[in-house]
């Protein structure tokens, strides 16, 4: 099985991307969606992180208010401000650990697939050693501020700042591009991003069947 990271930065298009591995053929797991399972009342997780951030991040309910936590983890962008790093200690070991089992699950049954993780803060992380290969997608810092207004029905402005916010804890795309396998340009039209996704694919695939060789 080759294992594969996909990241980016946000609103670079990561989903999208992962979207048409698995299209093709790929397994696909996100990051994000494993951190919010583990931030349900009654895991490990969630508890450490209530502990540590207060009641005030906590819905009626008793589920994490991820705006409210992500306010305060990310503060006003200010380094003296953030509380990023102390979420991360908590939330990171936990994800990479079910990554693992996941990949590792996807092995057993199918000895020749392709597995991705798809993790805005993989080399952030430190996991990028864990993968065979690296693919980084990116896009124009405007376009991400668009996205990303559209994702959230928000203003432009509003988008701005909150992504200068979030960007401020990730790594700049030269970094993650130095430290890439495969660069996905997703700045232009879907079918171009779809072209150098299905390259990319083929490629993965061959490298795949012929490790099952060796």
């Amino acid at each position: 099985m080759l294992k594969v990271g996909l990241t980016g930065g946000i609103a670079a298009g990561k989903t999208a991307v992962g979207n048409m591995l698995t299209e093709m053929g790929a397994h696909v797991v996100r990051a994000d969606e494993i951190a919010h399972n583990l931030l349900r009342p009654g895991e490990s997780v969630y508890e450490e992180v209530v502990r540590q951030f207060g009641a005030r991040i906590l819905n009626p309910d008793k589920t994490v208010n991820r705006a409210r936590l992500a306010e305060l983890a990310f503060g006003d962008g200010s380094a003296k401000s953030a509380r990023i790093a102390e979420l991360n200690k908590i939330v990171h070991p936990a994800v990479i650990q079910r990554q693992e089992a996941w990949m590792e699950e996807i092995g057993k049954r199918e000895p020749s697939s392709i597995a991705v993780v798809e993790a805005a803060l993989l080399l952030e992380a430190g996991a990028g050693k864990r993968f065979d290969r690296l693919v980084v997608v990116t896009c124009t810092p405007e376009q991400r501020i668009q996205r990303f207004a559209r994702r959230l029905g928000i203003s432009p402005e509003t988008a701005r700042g909150e992504v200068e916010r979030r960007m401020a804890a990730q790594l700049p795309d030269e970094d993650k591009i130095k430290a890439a396998d495969y660069v996905i340009d997703n700045s232009g039209a879907q079918a171009q991003t779809r072209e150098q996704v299905g390259k990319i694919y083929a490629e993965l695939a061959g490298i795949a069947a012929a490790s099952q060789k060796t």
